[in-house]
């Protein structure tokens, strides 16, 4: 607190927490969770035979983070969609970038400078997502922590975590791909989706809980401004360099052998790294060979041609 006053960010970051949502930055939040369920394969032929449900999807990756949070709250979970605004706005865009002639305007959403505008002003509504969910929990259970991290965190990646019951609309079933097992600090990239939003709202999560209970001396604002920040920072820089990585894989290289043991990561990098030159294949298992066999083997072949030679 006294590095903010110092640095005179306590009234910025006042101001800054105190910015309404609605419309420019929930919309810039809709533009970008339809834009990733577009690039879902077999999306656009969905949404083609069956809009009703390409539109119950878009509105899930609107909107899962809050029927999840009232799910876990005990409240009705189609409380949300009372809010008529939000709905119509979301579904507008749904529309534009599914049907929009000549895809013009997914074609002006994609364009990699706007779309990173619209992606930290994404960011800027999930740490707001955060904070609220947590303050919200807080009202029902003053002293239970994992239910204020857990709505906390179902509020800033709810979309991620129900991610299996939105492929089932679209005709889809691929357990490998829940959230929860790509986030795990055994397989830190392993993921073909980043999944550091999902860990990020996690730590996010844990931190709003320790200010809510005053374990925390900051003030609510400044920590919305200085995590909105990271967010932004970090999200901003992963889709501009289109990398896969996560800002938090080398914390998680130095606590995950200590946590896990050595070997939670190592087998499985091993692993891939075995799979990706050897394709999974036959050639696998000759890869896989020692090398001494294949000394052997070589050997043999020498003194057989040696023999024909003779």
């Amino acid at each position: 607190m006294e590095l903010l006053s110092a640095l005179s960010l306590g009234e910025l970051a006042l101001s800054f927490s105190r910015v309404p949502l609605f419309p420019v930055f929930d919309l810039s939040y809709f533009i970008v969770s339809i834009l990733y369920l577009k690039y879902e394969p077999g999306a656009v032929e969905l949404s083609r035979r069956h809009p009703i449900a390409s539109w119950l999807c878009a509105m899930l990756h609107c909107f899962g983070s809050y029927i999840l949070a009232d799910l876990l709250l005990g409240e009705p979970l189609i409380d949300y969609f009372s809010n008529n605004s939000s709905i119509l706005l979301a579904s507008a865009v749904w529309y534009l970038i599914f049907f929009c002639p000549l895809d013009l305007f997914y074609k002006c959403v994609c364009f990699l400078p706007v779309k990173l505008i619209f992606v930290a002003m994404k960011e800027v509504v999930r740490v707001r997502k955060i904070a609220v969910g947590i303050h919200h929990a807080h009202h029902h259970y003053h002293h239970g922590w994992f239910v204020m991290i857990a709505t906390g965190w179902v509020k800033g990646s709810g979309v991620a975590l129900m991610s299996n019951f939105e492929q089932l609309l679209r005709g889809v079933w691929k357990p490998e791909t829940n959230e929860i097992l790509h986030m795990s600090l055994h397989l830190p990239v392993m993921t073909a989706a980043p999944s550091s939003p999902t860990k990020a709202s996690l730590y996010g999560a844990i931190l709003f809980t320790l200010q809510q209970t005053r374990w925390l001396p900051v003030s609510k604002a400044s920590l919305i401004f200085i995590f909105t920040l990271f967010m932004v920072s970090c999200k901003v820089f992963l889709t501009a360099t289109h990398s896969h990585s996560s800002p938090f894989d080398a914390l998680e290289g130095y606590i995950c052998p200590v946590l896990f043991g050595s070997a939670c990561g190592g087998d499985h990098h091993h692993d891939n790294h075995g799979g990706s030159h050897s394709g999974g294949g036959p050639g696998a298992q000759h890869s896989a060979m020692p090398a001494k066999s294949k000394e052997e083997l070589s050997e043999g072949s020498r003194k057989k041609k040696a023999k024909k030679a003779d």
